[in-house]
């Protein structure tokens, strides 16, 4: 994620203020309610890089890639954010973590 990125979502949670937060946070927080994890399958790209796809996301598809593992989940933890037009600065507010047995899937905390 780019620098300017970073100070742009900052600025939005400044000016918004700390009481108020974004809708899709909201539609995040109902969406896991009424629905199972979301649930990724990976594979590795010709080019060395980790592609994962969404298998059960109730509005389309979710994609994203890493280099490795790391950068594959914090990857997939914005890819989501973004899905529900939330601004990475929110992301400890999410909740988004790695769940299930396999640790193959993504819910709130």
């Amino acid at each position: 994620m780019g620098i300017t990125k970073k100070v742009k979502d900052q600025l939005i949670k400044l000016v918004l203020g700390k009481a108020t937060v974004p809708r899709g946070l909201f539609e995040l927080h109902q969406y896991f309610r009424h629905n199972e994890p979301i649930s990724f399958h990976s594979e590795k790209g010709q080019d060395g890089r980790i592609i994962t796809i969404s298998n059960n996301f109730q509005h389309g598809s979710i994609v994203t890639s890493g280099s490795n593992f790391e950068e594959l989940d914090k990857n997939i933890k914005d890819a989501i954010l973004t899905s529900f037009e939330i601004p990475s600065s929110y992301a400890k507010e999410a909740g988004i973590e790695k769940v299930g047995a396999n640790q193959e899937a993504y819910a709130l905390a």
